[in-house]
């Protein structure tokens, strides 16, 4: 793989605290490939063969079942993605797919759960970083089970807005149809959300979005760091 990548991957919480002796088994073994935007990378039920780390580009997490689709999580450069197959050699649990051209570092999870045996540091990250995972999801049933609709689209906004540097005025970071499948709406039902916002100072031109009352919306969503507090740790 090139060398010019070497740094993020090192830095990465996975792998920063390994042996260089094992980081550098792990680069031997793995290779580099481009992707056009959808491109099905992963699919449910497929063994495990990878762990794959996103380099540039984006990927989206999605599930299916009986003709219905739902996307699960928006993965992001530079992060890892599904730790938890790997380390467990059981079949994925989400299907990938490119949302644009990315650029995609692939490990054979062989290698990888080879490593995690020997490199007592490199097994701690991993722990930890399925932990992080876990609490993730049980932050996310948290914020489908407790909230409204409303509730739900109005904290993430203000998660939104926080990434986006705080502005008053940010872009979502992804398609209202994507949005709606993240947030457990139909497309109609999140429409329906944006403008049962509007009284809390929300405006919505296509992708840009307004919050001209931030202390009314956040009065309304009561955001809540045990549900809100967001970490970007590998994709389960």
């Amino acid at each position: 793989m090139p060398d010019s990548h070497l740094p993020e991957i090192r830095a990465l919480h996975l792998f920063s605290d390994m042996e260089e002796e094992s980081f550098q088994r792990l680069v031997r073994a793995s290779y580099v490939q481009n992707f056009p935007p959808q491109i099905e990378l992963i699919s449910e039920g497929d063994p495990s063969d990878f762990l794959h780390i996103l380099l540039t580009g984006s990927v989206d997490l999605f599930s299916t079942w009986n003709d219905r689709e739902t996307s699960m999580a928006t993965v992001r450069p530079v992060s890892t993605f599904i730790l938890a197959a790997t380390v467990k050699d059981a079949p994925y649990l989400m299907s990938a797919r490119t949302m644009e051209k990315s650029r995609i570092m692939l490990i054979p999870s062989q290698d990888v759960r080879d490593v995690f045996e020997m490199d007592t540091k490199f097994a701690l990250s991993i722990v930890d970083e399925l932990a992080s995972c876990y609490r993730g999801v049980i932050k996310n049933t948290k914020d489908l089970k407790l909230r409204t609709s409303l509730e739900r689209l109005a904290n993430y906004l203000l998660r939104q807005q926080v990434r986006a540097g705080g502005g008053e005025t940010f872009e979502l970071e992804t398609e209202k149809r994507r949005l709606a499948s993240v947030l457990g709406m139909t497309s109609e039902n999140l429409s329906r959300a944006f403008k049962g916002l509007k009284p809390y100072g929300v405006e919505v031109k296509g992708n840009k979005i307004t919050i001209r009352d931030q202390e009314d919306l956040i009065g309304f969503a009561k955001p809540n760091p045990l549900i809100d507090g967001r970490t970007q740790p590998s994709t389960p």
